[in-house]
């Protein structure tokens, strides 16, 4: 079994990644977007 501090560290670990996955996500929408509308001009 994982010791309370191995949970302390996932938990911090995923809530880093939760974060980063809710700025990448619509910034890598919006650069799909701009590739698209240049590329059909």
């Amino acid at each position: 079994m994982a010791s309370a501090n191995d949970y302390k560290a996932h938990n911090k670990t995923y809530g880093s990644f939760i974060a980063n996955l809710k700025w990448s996500v619509p910034l890598i929408a919006v650069i799909t977007l701009l590739v698209v509308l240049m590329i059909a001009e």
